[in-house]
């Protein structure tokens, strides 16, 4: 991979254990972002996604790897690898939106007080009146009528709590936000709004995203580059329209032909998978998807598929990737 980057993910693994079993949570995941760029990651519910996430901003700590981030002055930071003193002071860099707008936002705050917070936290000498005209700054950048901040959140629908979470991440002025599945609590027609005002957001301020999601049309229209996750690992990496137009992964393609189209005389041929995500605490031998596989041959029954870069900035691990015809949005009329 290029080594312009404003964060490095390397080889990250996540493992819960209690004393009875281990969950192989996150394993084994690499890429890259560029400063600006927004990568997105799909895949099924209990695949990993949040846990990656999480791991990233070092929300809950990773059983091993690197999260290596570059910052504004050009130093790299370990994320994985650094003390406690020296991850408050970058952290600031790098924040999260969250997926429930209703929970994430304290209820006995005022809006001014739940975006302020972060900057209490990271900035104790800041007055009181640059803090509040910093939050006001923000929350009409987002869209907020900065007459309102003094209203709880319980006041407001679920497209302005969201607004309320993105303006509390932005007011640090981040170089990377991670956002968690933002926009699945929403309308469709307010995600469209949110969506937008993230796009818009990241051209002013020149934002980096990693935009978790298993919704692929939303994925689509944000994500410069897409990777996905199957039972903790990555399976599949690629720009987005390469991946939309052509994937190379049976499970991508599966994934793909579940995305409803708008136009009831497009025919789309529906890839069903049998049976359930395998249990991450034991899961199968060889390739973690060859029991749903309808391209499944021995060799994915025993043998694991290494990630292998098959064009510069895609990778598969697929033991039939460079074999296989898969379809992507080319619907039959």
């Amino acid at each position: 991979m290029a080594e312009d980057y404003i964060l490095k993910v390397e080889n990250l693994h996540k493992t819960f254990t209690s004393k009875k079993i281990s969950v192989r949570a996150v394993t084994d995941v690499s890429f890259n972002i560029k400063k600006g760029e927004t990568i997105g990651i799909v895949g099924e519910s209990g695949c990993g996604k949040t846990t990656l996430g999480r791991c990233i901003v070092r929300g809950i700590e990773a059983t091993e790897g690197k999260v290596i981030y570059k910052s504004l002055h050009g130093k790299e930071y370990d994320f994985l690898n650094i003390d406690k003193k020296t991850m408050k002071n970058i952290r600031k860099e790098i924040q999260m939106i969250f997926q429930d707008p209703y929970s994430s936002l304290n209820p006995r705050m005022t809006v001014l007080d739940i975006i302020k917070e972060p900057l209490r936290a990271n900035f104790p000498k800041m007055s009181k009146n640059e803090m509040e005209e910093r939050v006001k700054d923000i929350a009409a950048k987002v869209g907020l009528n900065t007459s309102y901040l003094m209203r709880y959140p319980h006041a407001f629908s679920g497209g302005q709590r969201q607004r309320v979470g993105i303006a509390r991440a932005l007011v640090l002025k981040p170089q990377i936000i991670v956002c968690d599945e933002a926009v699945s609590a929403l309308d469709v027609s307010i995600q469209a709004q949110v969506i937008n005002l993230l796009r818009d957001l990241q051209k002013e301020m020149q934002l980096t995203y990693i935009f978790i999601s298993h919704d692929l049309s939303v994925v689509e229209h944000i994500s410069d580059k897409v990777g996905v996750m199957y039972l903790g690992k990555m399976v599949e990496f690629a720009n987005t329209e390469e991946m939309f137009k052509r994937p190379m992964h049976p499970y991508t393609e599966a994934l793909l032909s579940a995305v409803p189209v708008a136009d009831p005389s497009i025919k789309i041929e529906r890839i069903a998978l049998d049976g359930e995500i395998p249990n991450p605490a034991n899961p199968p031998s060889g390739c973690y998807f060859h029991e749903r596989c309808r391209y499944c041959i021995s060799k994915c029954r025993t043998d694991v598929p290494e990630q292998e870069e098959i064009s510069p900035g895609r990778f598969v691990a697929c033991h039939r990737a460079k074999e296989l015809d898969l379809r992507g949005f080319e619907y039959e009329e």
